[in-house]
């Protein structure tokens, strides 16, 4: 089974790429998604609670994302200690997925990774095609803030964010999605088209 990584920053339109190929019955995995659903499991709230108290918890004991981001992101020092714990938890229970799409017989599956640094230390060793969206800066913080987020903290989660040069270093294909969502999906599925007959 093919895994075919879609990396991008805030607001480039790793989405609409996403969508454009499981709309042509793709499997898929959002890793931002499983990160999430890490934060309900009881081993990792304990290591979180550990470090770094409880007041990232409301009163039914979940995880407050935003509380958590706050501190978790704050130092670069804060940052890594969350990588170590939740990282680990990531990659089993995405190692789990895939197996279980492996198992289903599918031909490849699309993984959906926002905060991937490089090919040799993330998850992202075992790709076999890494495609990259890219978008003009201004037009991605417009997007995200659009899309719900203020400027000041779109502007701060891009900056920890590696650059689109060093993503389209990383990459096999990259789509400039400066246009419309519409000629962005065509060109994936162009794409898609072309590299399945070589599956």
């Amino acid at each position: 089974m093919k895994k075919l990584f879609l990396i991008g920053g805030m607001g480039a339109g790793k989405s609409t790429a996403r969508k454009a190929l499981t709309d042509e019955g793709l499997a898929w995995i959002d890793l931002d998604q499983v990160g999430h659903e890490v934060l309900m499991w009881d081993t990792v709230k304990d290591d979180l609670r550990g470090a770094f108290g409880d007041d990232i918890f409301d009163e039914n004991g979940e995880v407050v994302r935003s509380a958590l981001a706050a501190k978790a992101f704050a130092t670069p020092a804060a940052t890594r200690k969350l990588n170590t714990i939740t990282m680990p938890r990531i990659e089993e229970r995405y190692t789990d997925l895939i197996d279980g799409f492996e198992a289903e017989g599918k031909p490849a599956v699309v993984v959906e990774y926002s905060v991937f640094r490089n090919r040799q230390q993330s998850l992202a060793y075992g790709a076999d095609v890494v495609m990259a969206v890219l978008a003009p800066l201004e037009v991605r913080i417009e997007r995200a803030v659009k899309s719900g987020f203020s400027e000041e903290d779109v502007r701060a989660r891009i900056a920890r964010q590696i650059t689109d040069a060093d993503r389209i270093e990383a990459s096999d294909v990259v789509f400039n999605n400066d246009g419309t969502p519409d000629e962005l999906r065509n060109e994936v599925i162009s794409w898609w088209n072309e590299y399945k007959k070589t599956i």
